[in-house]
């Protein structure tokens, strides 16, 4: 009896040491599960989304492209459009036309950014909600201007997920031609600058960017995205303004020709 009441202590100290290396490879166990969840979780953020919205995107631009009748023109097939004489300046083709805006998620036309290399070729889509940004390219916020107008055409879109579209917004240099293409034409911005804000920044949808009150007499190109690129505490902002617009008949700017072919072209 003396021997076996002795002998309890060290069975119960077994038992306990048994339930505490069990409870560490449970939670051992739990928190590679874990680390496994948030790896997959980030991999279908940063690469997945993309995926899916590039298959997405490339179907609007297709739908585009059937709405315009087909192939687009590498260049000026129709006399129908004024042409520039060898010595000549640019054409001059008036003033821009402005389609009215469509209902949400209507498109609006193609964005063109060299510098964001030959192939960027973005969809631009009504509206600026979730089901916009997260699958059908950029966005329009639809109280501001829409491409040509005098004022303030402002579009959104993601940076690092979701279609990245505006993943290289930080890499614009002043001068950078930014091209918009509508069913009406070609609209050439220049881009002049970029800022850093708060999101509640929302002045610089204004017609006139960041001055609240004033009349516009300029048409501007604004595109937000959020800052920095893995995060959302702030908003980058770039400005371009409209430098010249030429009709669809007209064919694409020379610049743009070989990419616009490849977007739209055999569609």
């Amino acid at each position: 009896m003396v021997l076996q009441e002795k002998a309890r202590p060290a069975v119960v100290k077994g038992a306990g040491a048994a339930i505490l290396r069990g409870t560490v490879l449970v939670l051992g166990e739990l928190l590679i599960t874990a680390g496994i969840v948030l790896l997959l979780f980030v991999g279908w953020q940063l690469w997945w989304t993309n995926v899916e919205s590039d298959a997405k995107q490339s179907a609007v631009i297709k739908e585009f492209a059937q709405e315009l009748g087909g192939a687009a023109p590498a260049a000026p097939t129709a006399p129908a459009a004024p042409q520039p004489e060898p010595s000549a300046g640019p054409v001059d083709y008036g003033t821009p036309a402005v389609s009215a805006a469509p209902g949400h998620a209507g498109t609006i036309g193609i964005m063109y950014i060299p510098r964001f290399g030959n192939n960027y070729t973005r969809p631009i889509v009504q509206g600026t909600s979730s089901d916009v940004l997260d699958t059908l390219g950029l966005g329009h916020y639809p109280n501001t201007a829409m491409p040509g107008a005098v004022g303030n055409f402002a579009v959104a879109g993601h940076r690092q997920t979701h279609g990245a579209v505006l993943d290289n917004i930080h890499t614009l240099v002043p001068g950078d031609k930014i091209y918009v293409q509508t069913k009406d034409g070609y609209y050439v911005y220049v881009f002049r600058n970029n800022q850093i804000v708060m999101p509640s920044r929302t002045d610089v949808l204004e017609p006139v960017p960041t001055h609240p009150g004033v009349t516009p007499t300029e048409s501007f190109l604004t595109m937000t995205s959020c800052n920095p690129r893995f995060g959302a505490e702030e908003r980058i902002v770039a400005y371009a303004l409209l430098d010249s617009w030429r009709p669809a008949s007209a064919g694409p700017p020379a610049e743009i020709a070989a990419q616009v072919a490849a977007a739209v072209g055999g569609n």
